[in-house]
């Protein structure tokens, strides 16, 4: 697209598209852009730029992360298929699955994320979807992704993973096997908590089928909220690291604490599952859990307590963030159980401040 030497793309809105000839009309199925549904040239810059990242063939720009999860899903799951869903999934994932999929006759298996390779015994014939989150949401489980996905794909199953924890900064999933990397660029790169977006960028497999069933749902993104992202994907680099750093530096002194039963973050040494991350991601986020030794009263006291951090959901955004975490739908990977488990999502204030801010916690925790 041509900027005239701005160096931030304009915003092209629009519904209509005029065409030159009626015989443009007719072909309008070779055209860039025919009408607002198919994208203006502002989504096609963020589609580009996460294609590259992600090593993919295309994205596709969705209005939230949850229509990330469900485009591609409704695009490869029909009517008679069984689909695998890691159990340590995102909790909306697994409702869109008990709501929709069962509805249309799709039968939903739950599996151990540390099953790796033999995730080739749960393979039916009409297995038709493999769905992977890595790390596990809340818990942060580090699955085997290559051959979780080298089993899927020798079964006739495409594969998708919910890449948000990690953007491609640090995990590039269609390098590990995955046919798809799912996003919801309302977190780290949009970075601000000021908009709702998700991304799907396939490999050239299966670009062509989630493309035709994004255009038949008739949903993508509105340019506005895509400049918002284009502007955060500047500086997600620079975000992230100070994210990572911080977090990290939480998470190490969380481990001291007699009040902390475990603290889950994969960059820890101490994590269950932190030679599998090493092997498999270069960096980590600012979101993670820990256990914190007490009953679900002290965790009241402890978040209400908190000044800093504020009470809610979403993550990815400048600001500190905690909440309890609820594990009750999972079924195999359930969690740890010595106590109640606090997510915790590191922003971008001065570390020496959230870790007072969460010292009032623990203090207010003892009661």
């Amino acid at each position: 697209m041509s900027m005239h030497g701005f160096v931030n793309p304009p915003i092209v809105r629009g519904s209509t598209v005029l065409f030159e000839s009626t015989a443009a009309m007719a072909d309008r199925k070779n055209l860039k852009y025919s009408y607002g549904l198919a994208g203006t040239p502002t989504t096609k810059v963020l589609e580009d730029q996460l294609s590259e990242l992600e090593g993919a063939h295309g994205t596709a720009l969705v209005p939230s992360g949850l229509a990330a999860v469900t485009l591609p899903l409704l695009a490869f799951a029909s009517a008679g298929d069984h689909v695998l869903v890691v159990d340590s999934v995102y909790s909306p994932t697994r409702r869109f699955c008990h709501q929709v999929l069962k509805r249309m006759n799709v039968t939903v298996e739950y599996y151990d994320p540390y099953i790796g390779g033999a995730i080739a015994d749960l393979m039916r014939p009409e297995t038709s979807v493999v769905f992977l989150e890595a790390p596990g949401s809340n818990t942060f489980e580090i699955q085997d992704v290559r051959a979780i996905c080298d089993a899927a794909v020798a079964g006739g199953a495409v594969t998708m993973l919910d890449n948000t924890w990690a953007t491609p900064l640090h995990f590039r999933p269609l390098d590990h096997g995955a046919d798809m990397s799912i996003h919801a660029l309302t977190k780290y790169p949009g970075g601000h908590s000021d908009l709702l977006m998700g991304s799907v960028s396939a490999n050239r497999k299966t670009w062509d089928q989630l493309l035709k069933t994004q255009t038949a749902l008739g949903i993508n993104a509105n340019p506005d909220d895509v400049s918002l992202v284009l502007r955060g994907m500047k500086t997600l680099g620079v975000r992230l690291r100070q994210h990572e750093k911080v977090a990290l530096e939480l998470a190490k002194w969380l481990e001291t604490r007699d009040d902390v039963r475990s603290v889950l973050h994969p960059a820890l040494p101490s994590f269950t599952d932190h030679e599998a991350f090493k092997r498999q991601f270069s960096g980590s986020s600012g979101l993670f859990s820990f256990v914190l030794d007490g009953d679900a009263m002290a965790a009241t006291r402890f978040l209400d307590a908190l000044t800093i951090f504020g009470l809610g959901y979403s993550w990815g955004g400048h600001e500190s963030l905690a909440v309890l975490v609820d594990l009750s739908d999972r079924t195999i990977a359930a969690g740890p159980e010595t106590g109640p488990l606090i997510r915790l999502q590191i922003g971008l204030e001065d570390a020496e401040d959230l870790q007072a801010d969460l010292e009032r916690g623990f203090e207010a925790a003892m009661g």
